[in-house]
């Protein structure tokens, strides 16, 4: 496990109780670097959508725990939002939720001569992902994957 990976693990299970008070869910959480500067995103949703006091409720609980439990060296940058539309599709439980429904993929290299294609996810594991595209069937190894998203039919 990278030391990103440990970071989100803890500020994952940090967050939990703030959650349950508020009732709102957990949809992703990253701890990265851009720019130069360290973020600590928390993605969260609720039925019927988030809103900017949920936002703010949920980043002064949980600011105020990182601060106490102080698991983070140097300085970084505490973000809460809604995941928006077209969501990152990037641990198990993102997989789980979008099987057999369209994503829209992005690759670092082709495959059957695409870099971007939108297709129905029909299985995944830990190293390949299933999908089925224009009649066809064909696995994506997830080294291989720069983006997948939660598709939006913007008709």
């Amino acid at each position: 496990m990278t030391k990103h990976e440990e970071i989100e693990r803890k500020a994952e299970a940090l967050i939990a109780p703030v959650l349950d008070e508020n009732g709102v869910v957990l949809v992703d959480c990253e701890y990265v670097k851009e720019a130069g500067d360290y973020y600590l995103r928390y993605y969260i949703d609720k039925e019927g959508g988030v809103n900017i006091g949920d936002c703010e409720a949920v980043s002064r609980a949980v600011s105020d725990l990182l601060d106490a439990n102080d698991f983070i060296d140097g300085a970084y940058t505490l973000e809460v939002s809604s995941p928006g539309l077209g969501r990152p599709v990037r641990k198990d439980r993102d997989f789980e939720r979008n099987l057999q429904k369209k994503i829209e993929i992005r690759l670092f290299q082709p495959v059957d001569g695409q870099k971007e294609l939108t297709a129905v996810l029909t299985a995944y594991d830990k190293t390949e992902i299933t999908v089925e595209a224009e009649g066809k069937t064909f696995g994506i190894d997830r080294k291989n994957i720069s983006l997948i998203k939660e598709y939006v039919d913007w008709n």
